[in-house]
């Protein structure tokens, strides 16, 4: 039986418009980058989008996890409000989504509770680590001013940076370093609930696994705009566990 594996999705204010001479208001939408839908597809599993909601947000997370073999959290352009890890804002914080965040949140403590085969993207391994009550860099310049570029100038589809690995991601790319693509301006910190897996050479926290689960992995970087193996381990993580 094939398995299925639920994708968190980005909305935005305003639908893309064209020029046209009918009236088409530019209304709310909800999206997703084609190439992680693809990416899923082409690993063995039925992609099932998963958009934010108002809605209950318990009933809709047990949902979701009742009917799907995996989990990921993508990225997306905004950030997680401080006051989800205890804060206040200090220096540049992006757009926020509050229904996206308390979504995410809710989800990844429901998926890592069930032992639910889990997968952060960018920001969704922010969304992890605050969910098993990390913190965040708000922003890395502002944190190190030596640091690298992590919002690389160039196409993301391009490498920018390295990261040496550790335990698991070893396994997963066969080498003690890849380079990865770099899209993000926070980070997060180091907690006892989830293992440093990965590093830039600037020592900013790159990938993680969470501890005492199943398979519950973060990375920085956006692996759907690289040729990376990694979707294809997480499916056969998933079968593998069925």
């Amino acid at each position: 039986m094939p398995i299925s594996v639920a994708i968190t999705t980005d909305r935005r204010d305003k639908s893309l418009t064209t020029i046209t001479k009918k009236i088409r208001p530019s209304r709310p939408e909800v999206f997703i980058k084609e190439i992680l839908v693809e990416r899923v597809a082409r690993s063995g599993a039925f992609p099932l989008l998963i958009p934010p909601s108002s809605i209950d947000c318990e009933d809709y997370c047990s949902w979701i996890c009742a009917h799907s073999d995996g989990i990921i959290i993508s990225g997306g352009a905004f950030d997680i409000d401080p006051s989800h890890y205890g804060e206040e804002v200090r220096g540049r914080i992006d757009r926020r989504d509050e229904d996206r965040t308390h979504l995410e949140l809710c989800l990844a403590r429901m998926a890592l509770q069930r032992n639910i085969p889990l997968l952060g993207i960018c920001g969704g391994m922010q969304v992890m680590a605050v969910a098993l009550g990390g913190k965040l860099i708000q922003d890395i310049a502002t944190f190190n001013p030596q640091a690298l570029e992590h919002e690389q100038p160039t196409d993301p589809a391009e490498p920018w940076h390295n990261v040496s690995l550790q335990g698991v991601f070893r396994e997963i790319y066969q080498r003690d370093s890849i380079m990865v693509n770099s899209t993000h301006h926070q980070a997060v910190l180091p907690h006892e609930k989830y293992s440093v897996a990965g590093t830039a050479d600037d020592g900013i926290i790159e990938a993680i696994v969470v501890n005492d689960h199943a398979f519950a992995i973060g990375v920085q970087w956006h692996p759907e705009l690289l040729r990376d193996s990694l979707f294809s381990y997480f499916t056969n993580i998933i079968e593998n566990r069925e």
